[in-house]
């Protein structure tokens, strides 16, 4: 057994089921080895960003880790800015970057790079394959490190030579680590300041905090001392929905969250940290937390957030079934032009039961956001890191770790350029996403951002790399020429008929929204 079967083969030993791929010359011999697998799904991406995105998808929504294979460290540079999202997410990613066989590195070829370098940023663990031997006992590590509560992105180095000689074996799975647990003193003095302080108080939550059976006890808790329920504003996975606990949401911009948070005495955080400005702004505060408030950091991203919240409805004597239960709701959808208030209303009102939804909407998705507090229970997947691009790979993933659910995307123009080619995926798949695309022929938020950091005045150079319309994006044809059926509508009546066909047909479809 060469080093690349020995490193597969203890890769689907640990569990492992999927590889999402973009190999080059370096990786044949682990594309053999895949080939060779049982059980072991390979799914080609045409872009690297598609292929980590994918894998991010993956992983929050089976909570165990996808395999990426990449080509060599500009493969892997490709792919960072997903994976810089899916270690904010928080989830469980093993990439395995092919390099040049280590006796040909010192040749300098064209593709020469220093792979683990390019790896550190953006992984939470990288390991250089030391021999043929050694590899498989890199995977093994990897899938470990990767299945750390919630999540980390583990990286492996395989340099060519490894992979093809002979004399390795697979080794068997590794124990994985138990999720990390709140300390006793933590938990009460969360309970403490939710008890004692005068004035309003709340719940700060995010990570595996907005998960169902979470959320039960975040509601005990508010139902023991009347504290709100706040969520951090791009969530890894928030799952939502008539009959699940209702948690409200942080705005993005810093000066509405900092006048959303101004009157709080008391914030317990569980599952993330205080919350900051995305960006720096003149004269406007980075860290939004009320001045004098009593800040508790009850459970971080890494500590067991439904063992926190137990504990703590626990020590306050909350009763067992929760407040702020979300009630059924539906908003009227006016007919006509299509905006981002119609589009909500319908989505909500068609929205299936037990779906996924990728949002990457930006600036035109925040009414469909909040109009679907109430329509059928739901998975919603958001932009943890900001970086741009996540939101169709993050939904071929989800549809390939769930098949048996409908997954939509609901995609902004712009960002969805950069990974358009996830459509191909989709298509080549037959995966079950409705991509909703919302064109407005621009970068919405940059012009936003524009007046916002104080720029007066703009001129016609400043505007124009603002604007997507010169000349005009068709996604339609662009998806269609991917091989996913697609349709343009501009008015409401028209949405609603192409989203319920789409929602009732199984495999991808496209429905590009002028607004």
């Amino acid at each position: 057994m060469n080093g690349a079967e020995a490193f597969i083969q203890t890769l689907k030993l640990c569990g492992v089921e999927v590889c999402f791929a973009n190999p080059g010359t370096s990786e044949m011999q682990l594309v053999a080895a895949i080939d060779q697998t049982p059980g072991m799904r390979a799914i080609l991406g045409l872009f690297e960003g598609v292929v980590t995105g994918a894998a991010d998808g993956y992983g929050r929504m089976a909570d165990k880790p996808a395999v990426t294979l990449l080509h060599l460290g500009p493969g892997l540079g490709n792919g960072l800015a997903n994976l810089h999202n899916a270690r904010r997410a928080g989830s469980p990613v093993i990439n395995m970057v092919g390099d040049h066989a280590t006796y040909h590195l010192h040749y300098n070829a064209p593709l020469t790079s220093d792979a683990a370098g390019v790896a550190r940023p953006m992984s939470d663990w990288v390991r250089v394959s030391q021999s043929e031997r050694d590899l498989a006992q890199a995977g093994a590590e990897a899938f470990a490190v990767a299945q750390s509560y919630p999540g980390k992105i583990a990286t492996v180095i395989v340099p060519a030579d490894h992979a093809w000689t002979e004399g390795s074996a697979a080794v068997a799975p590794p124990t994985l680590p138990a999720p990390a647990q709140v300390p006793a003193e933590a938990i009460a003095q969360a309970a403490a300041a939710l008890r004692e302080v005068d004035g309003p108080k709340c719940l700060f939550l995010g990570g595996r905090a907005l998960r169902e059976d979470a959320l039960v006890q975040a509601g005990r808790i508010a139902a023991a001392t009347g504290a709100r329920l706040v969520c951090e504003t791009f969530a890894t996975r928030h799952q939502r929905g008539a009959g699940r606990v209702a948690v409200e949401k942080l705005p993005y911009f810093g000066e509405m969250a900092e006048a959303y948070l101004a009157d709080f005495k008391a914030i317990v955080f569980v599952g993330t940290e205080p919350p900051v400005s995305f960006f720096a702004y003149p004269g406007k505060p980075s860290f939004l937390s009320p001045p004098g408030a009593a800040l508790v950091r009850m459970a971080s991203l890494r500590e067991d957030a439904l063992g926190a919240l137990t504990g703590l409805a626990d020590t306050l004597g909350a009763p067992p079934e929760p407040a702020l239960v979300q009630a059924p709701t539906r908003f009227p959808a006016e007919d006509g032009r299509l905006n981002s208030a119609n589009l909500g209303a319908i989505l909500a009102e068609l929205l299936p039961e037990n779906c996924i939804v990728s949002d990457e909407s930006a600036t035109s998705g925040g009414a469909a956001f909040a109009m679907c507090a109430g329509a059928a229970q739901h998975d919603w997947l958001q932009l943890t890191g900001g970086a741009i691009g996540q939101g169709l790979p993050l939904a071929v993933g989800a549809a390939v770790a769930c098949p048996d659910r409908k997954v939509i995307a609901l995609q902004a123009d712009g960002s969805g350029m950069y990974t358009n080619q996830a459509l191909w995926t989709m298509a080549r798949e037959q995966l079950d996403v409705t991509t909703i695309l919302l064109n407005n022929g621009s970068y919405a938020i940059l012009n936003i951002e524009l007046m916002r950091v104080g720029v007066q005045n703009p001129g016609p150079k400043a505007l124009s790399m603002l604007d997507l319309k010169h000349p005009e994006i068709n996604w339609a044809e662009i998806s269609t020429g991917m091989g996913v059926p697609a349709v343009r509508v501009s008015t409401a009546e028209e949405f609603r008929a192409a989203l319920a066909d789409a929602l009732a047909a199984k495999g991808p479809r496209l429905i590009e929204a002028l607004l």
